[in-house]
């Protein structure tokens, strides 16, 4: 037996905090009965299904994609953009793990494995993440030792940061930067650098762990190997 919002994550539906919400909202049936618990709970001979299609676990697979800006992370987009499932060519129903804003390119990891998904999102697992910033202004060093101690940023201090400057554009008023962070709030590293009052003019995140962006372009990806993934699992 196995909860109910496990199992859709478990089948590629969604993340398992957003097959909660596709439960609460009454969309999933359960032997054509809608249920709206979420610790109810189903076996292999329960017929589940999501918005009247049926759902069944799925051959797990693993994506890493570098995302091209201007592209939506989430499996579709009521605005009708384009979104990160629309560059992978796949028949498995996969989700992004985490998110990358639209104007924001790099690394992003895709799967339907909503166990991987919830171990690499839980905020204790302190998972290294580096960006490459260029920022509108010229950042000073004192600056920098704050990020890296932590700052408050909606009355919640940031977790330590390693910050590196890359280079200093005087002429052109810029400064390029790498961060590393452990944690995934919305907008983060644009609010980190806008404590400052630096605007953030290009995002990119090269590294997830010890994932980079080796011999993709962007707009590429390819999938992880089985050594990879147990090394994701590993991490926790």
């Amino acid at each position: 037996m196995e909860r109910l919002q496990k199992y859709l994550s478990n089948c590629g539906v969604a993340s398992r905090r957003k097959s909660e919400e596709l439960i609460k909202e009454g969309r999933v049936k359960v032997n054509g009965e809608t249920i709206l618990e979420l610790g109810f709970k189903v076996d292999i001979n329960d017929i589940v299904s999501v918005d009247g299609v049926d759902v069944k676990k799925e051959d797990k697979v693993y994506y890493l994609l570098y995302k091209p800006e201007k592209i939506i992370s989430s499996v579709k987009d009521d605005k009708g953009r384009k979104t990160v499932i629309d560059l992978i060519d796949t028949k498995e129903k996969i989700f992004p793990i985490g998110r990358l804003d639209y104007d924001t390119s790099g690394l992003l990891l895709l799967t339907n494995d909503g166990n991987l998904s919830n171990l690499l999102t839980h905020p204790s697992h302190n998972i290294n993440k580096i960006y490459s910033v260029k920022l509108s202004g010229i950042i000073k060093s004192s600056e920098v030792k704050e990020l890296e101690k932590g700052i408050v940023i909606d009355g919640v201090k940031t977790k330590k940061s390693i910050v590196k400057i890359k280079k200093i554009d005087k002429k052109n008023n810029k400064s390029y930067v790498e961060i590393t962070i452990t944690e995934g709030r919305y907008h983060q590293v644009k609010n980190m650098f806008a404590y400052f009052g630096y605007q953030v003019v290009k995002l990119k995140r090269t590294n997830y762990a010890f994932l980079d962006l080796s011999n993709l372009r962007i707009g590429e990806y390819r999938k992880l190997t089985p050594k990879e993934v147990k090394k994701l699992y590993s991490l926790k």
